[in-house]
């Protein structure tokens, strides 16, 4: 399996967020439409394109002072517009923690 830290080829298959970690203490944060950075998921800008996906990562990985190790990751977005980590390794990341994780079947 490919790490998303190398991603060379964009490959969108829904809605997808750049992620990071900050730099002065390791918190997952998420790239805003306003070209910074936010703890908050639901802060993020959504992108739904390869195209889309590739610019808004080029933006946050020239971003190397406050964040590190930027990637594309998926999101689920509800009819409600509430916005979800897209898969296990994302809601791991968004936790903080393992403990109490409930793995779907």
């Amino acid at each position: 399996m490919t790490s998303p830290l190398e991603q060379k080829k964009i490959r969108i298959a829904g809605p997808s967020v750049a992620t990071a970690n900050r730099t002065w203490d390791g918190v997952v944060i998420y790239r805003t439409a306003a070209e910074g950075w936010s703890v908050d998921l639901s802060d993020a800008a959504i992108v739904r394109t390869s195209d889309e996906a590739r610019a808004l990562l080029a933006e946050s990985v020239a971003d190397d002072v406050g964040a590190i190790g930027a990637y594309v990751a998926p999101v689920e977005v509800s009819e409600s517009g509430k916005v979800q980590p897209g898969n296990l390794r994302e809601h791991i990341r968004s936790e903080g923690v393992t403990a109490g994780i409930l793995i779907p079947a």
